[in-house]
């Protein structure tokens, strides 16, 4: 005869079962204790960046190589504005169980949230940090008619034009805004900064002539260099860094001088260790293939994986880069 299972009798039996399941390494959530069993389905990599941007460009070569590491499908997902702040507070918003990952970028963490008093998140303490991804140069390119060929007679032609020379950039408080003033100061020049609406329109004038100058990121600038439509005089990697073949770095001539631009995976707050080690593991593996790093060369990046806790001393120091660069630039937040 069967009789009703008595509470105490049920207690025992789930307490039993939960005794099982860590015995077996799984945990309540059931994340094994190695990570093994992430993913069980496909991951989604938010971009807050616009389609063909060069954080959009480089998260997808990644997750191109990484999904076949992880055994799912990553499913970009573009979601652009506000410099990136709509896309890192969708991902902030979201549950974190490995399953939403963000591509974040230095204008996204460390420059929007100094600009944009809307901006909800904090960046050092509201999010994961998994690993870097890469370090994109900003290269100095100008007009093809300057009568220049390095940083060096840049800079002279620069002094000796007494402000005439107008500076390109994708908009206020925009990296190559940043990085061209920091430029300016370093080197003791001055020069007019004129903002666009995006960094494809402020190269574009720098090429028709509309502008002499511009400092941006590698990606928007290589293929136009290539083609002879502009001139490329340095780089603002630290001196003895050739990302970019031959091209000097400009530290060689403005001692000092470095202003990087840079992609790494974040994830919402909770991220599980497991899961966290196991992207790490993944990314690391997957940086160092030739073929993804052949891709990365081609777009003026450099690999750069990391723990999370360089990532976020990394993050910690841009912050403060840009907010030196911004009191600079005279960029009041909006």
């Amino acid at each position: 005869m069967n009789f009703p299972e008595t509470p105490a009798a049920s207690t025992r039996r789930s307490v039993l079962r939960w005794i099982a399941m860590l015995a077996a390494g799984v945990t309540a959530s059931g994340w094994s204790q190695t990570g093994s069993s992430y993913p069980q389905r496909p991951v989604k990599l938010i971009v807050p960046n616009a389609p063909g941007s060069s954080v959009d460009t480089i998260s997808r070569l990644v997750a191109n190589f990484l999904a076949p590491a992880l055994g799912q499908a990553l499913v970009v997902d573009n979601k652009a504005g506000a410099a990136g702040a709509v896309g890192i507070d969708a991902g902030k918003s979201a549950a974190p169980d490995g399953y939403t990952l963000i591509a974040a970028s230095s204008s996204s963490i460390t420059v929007a949230p100094l600009l944009q008093k809307a901006v909800t998140y904090a960046p050092l303490t509201d999010f994961d940090f998994v690993s870097l991804l890469a370090v994109l140069p900003n290269v100095l390119v100008c007009n093809t008619t300057l009568p220049v060929n390095s940083v060096a007679e840049f800079v002279a032609y620069a002094k000796a034009q007494g402000g005439r020379l107008n500076m390109a950039s994708a908009g206020p408080g925009s990296v190559s805004h940043l990085a061209g003033v920091a430029l300016a100061s370093a080197a003791g020049f001055e020069s007019l900064h004129v903002p666009y609406k995006g960094g494809s329109q402020s190269v574009a004038s720098v090429v028709s002539g509309e502008t002499h100058w511009t400092l941006t990121p590698a990606p928007a600038a290589l293929s136009l260099v290539k083609g002879g439509r502009l001139k490329a005089l340095g780089h603002s990697m630290a001196r003895g860094v050739q990302p970019l073949g031959n091209l000097p770095s400009i530290a060689e001539t403005v001692a000092g001088f470095e202003f990087t631009s840079w992609i790494g995976l974040m994830a919402p707050k909770g991220l599980p260790p497991q899961v966290a080690d196991q992207l790490r593991r993944s990314l690391a593996t997957v940086l160092q293939q030739t073929a993804l790093r052949d891709e990365f060369a081609l777009h003026g990046a450099v690999p750069s994986s990391s723990t999370g806790e360089v990532f976020r001393d990394f993050v910690a120091r841009d912050i403060e880069q840009n907010r030196k660069a911004i009191r600079m630039a005279g960029v009041q937040p909006e």
